[in-house]
């Protein structure tokens, strides 16, 4: 046998081990752009050898990763394995923007012209910033974001690069999915960027079981040139939520969360399960059972009941701290005014306050109709009040109204409470919409695709708590001040305002200039018979 013919077999034969094995071709022939070395053999880690191997054995790849692992070029040279020695191969790259998919491309054509020549098989026949086309029918396309990406296409492999990151990737996945399920392989890779997003769902979900994907996680130790001292000089410039998404692949810490990541790990450490579902849709979670002693707030948020929103309601246990119960469901404004009378009784003839935004008002009106015993009114003077049933011609306005100005208020009120844990939830449906509930142009709100409806009750809830708390304290002071200075029995709550008045020489009055301004005097008996001079917050020391 000739040099030649020896020398043709032993090309033939190598061919047939590079289609068979990526790793094998990419360690004996394949090279890369280095930006300090200049062109070098691609000379791949047992973690990368590993990555492909499962890219090989499952057709959707969900990856992970930390920075600067090699994770992109890794996947252009599976991109350029396919091309060539697969027929008629679609394989589309998505990535963040128009520079960063031709940069993919330019890796893509740095690999290809570092092949020797008798390993080309095909031909070039097409070749621009944004695409190679090889004879045999296969080619590589790389585009920036948008929502079309894909879309007319029958794909091969789908790759998208740096997904957390996408922009509008959820719309994007909805359109191209079809076009790779007939058959269709995908890559799809990131760092983590915070709890929300389609990314951060296809991940989660997929170590959990609940999808097609197999999740692949690569830490930045995963590289063997990589220890704690690289970690720590690498990192010590960086803010902790920087470290969790360059480095340590962590959704929580991440993303610019409205609640800082220690008091959002706290709040999973919280998480139980309720004690009992209660309620027609048994979404009714309960925690903690009405106790007789104990006084309780109700909060609401009200959706129309059939939309993308959830109609929720909080029970917030004033005397412990605790969230006793929570609900969060699809029901009509009408009927989640009957949930709410329910439920509100069963603790102690609750505090409600809904909100009386939009389909909120309907709820407050069937309230009135339930004749709920104590409805949240806000004077519009901006005094707040606690009364009984008060008809709606009254100057009063029941429930919370959510604008700019108090959506500001209590979202402020709720991560002070949270940071200080002030208030505990047992919840995970709140903890989960708390992961989620991001800052977002300078607005705390909910990422695109998940709703914060327990939130924004909670946050009405805790603005709510802390005037109650504080109310609380300090009605009981007043009622130990009055008892000591009347030093009568109780027979004299029997009476009249002003007949029980004439009995004393003295009697505090609760001065409410501010919300905050909770000072107790004493005045003389003649000014105090003047109900005017009582503030409306303090008649129910004299009316019960």
């Amino acid at each position: 046998m000739s040099n030649n013919v020896k020398k043709k077999s032993k090309q033939v034969e190598e061919i047939i081990k590079c289609g068979k094995d990526p790793n094998y071709f990419f360690k004996n022939y394949l090279k890369i752009q280095h930006p300090v070395r200049g062109l070098i053999p691609f000379d791949t880690y047992d973690f990368q050898d590993d990555c492909v191997d499962e890219f090989l054995e499952h057709r959707f790849n969900i990856v992970l990763k930390s920075r600067q692992l090699g994770l992109s070029t890794l996947v252009a040279a599976y991109a350029v394995w396919m091309a060539i020695f697969k027929r008629e191969k679609n394989i589309l790259i998505i990535a963040t923007k128009l520079s960063v998919a031709q940069n993919f491309i330019t890796k893509v054509k740095t690999m290809i012209r570092s092949l020797p020549k008798w390993l080309m098989l095909p031909e070039i026949v097409e070749n621009n910033k944004q695409k190679i086309r090889f004879s045999h029918g296969s080619e590589i396309k790389a585009v920036p974001t948008s929502e079309d990406a894909g879309r007319s296409e029958a794909l091969s492999l789908l790759i998208v690069d740096e997904a957390a990151f996408v922009r509008n990737f959820d719309t994007i996945w909805t359109g191209i999915y079809p076009t790779i399920s007939t058959g269709g392989r995908v890559i799809i890779l990131s760092t983590p960027n915070g709890a929300g997003g389609q990314y951060y769902q296809l991940y989660t979900q997929a170590e959990a079981g609940l999808n097609e994907f197999n999740p692949i996680k690569i830490p930045w130790d995963a590289h063997p040139e990589r220890d704690e001292d690289w970690f720590e000089k690498t990192t010590a410039n960086l803010s902790k939520r920087q470290i969790a998404q360059e480095y340590l692949c962590d959704f929580t810490t991440s993303g610019e969360t409205f609640l800082d990541s220690d008091a959002i790990e706290w709040m999973r450490q919280m998480v139980v399960p309720p004690i009992e579902r209660q309620g027609e849709d048994r979404n009714v979670w309960v925690w903690k059972y009405p106790l007789t002693e104990h006084e309780y707030v109700m909060s609401a948020d009200v959706s129309r009941g059939d939309s993308k929103d959830y109609s929720t309601f909080h029970i917030i246990d004033v005397t412990t701290g605790e969230i006793a119960a929570e609900y969060k469901g699809k029901i009509r404004p009408d009927n989640f005014a009957v949930l709410l009378n329910e439920f509100g009784l069963k603790y102690n003839k609750a505090l409600l306050c809904p909100e009386n935004n939009s389909y909120g008002f309907a709820t407050i009106l069937k309230l009135i109709e339930l004749r709920y015993p104590r409805l949240y009114y806000r004077r519009k003077t901006n005094t707040a009040f606690v009364g009984n049933y008060v008809p709606p011609s009254t100057p009063e306005t029941a429930g919370f109204n959510t604008n700019g100005k108090t959506r500001g208020t209590v979202l402020a009120k709720l991560e002070e409470v949270l940071r200080n844990k002030q208030l505990i939830s047992y919840s995970s449906r709140f903890y989960e919409e708390l992961k989620v509930f991001t800052w977002q142009s300078g607005k705390a709100q909910a990422k695109r695709g998940f709703n914060d409806d327990l939130v924004m009750s909670l946050a009405i809830g805790t603005w709510l708590y802390d005037a109650s708390a504080d109310y609380s304290k300090n009605s009981r002071a007043l009622n130990d001040a009055m008892l000591s200075a009347m030093k009568v029995e109780k027979k004299i709550y029997d009476q009249t305002p002003e007949a029980a008045l004439k009995e004393l020489n003295t009697i505090p009055v609760y001065r409410s200039g501010t919300k905050h301004d909770k000072r107790i005097v004493k005045t003389d008996i003649n000014k105090a018979v003047n109900r005017s001079n009582i503030s409306k917050d303090m008649l129910w020391v004299i009316k019960d």
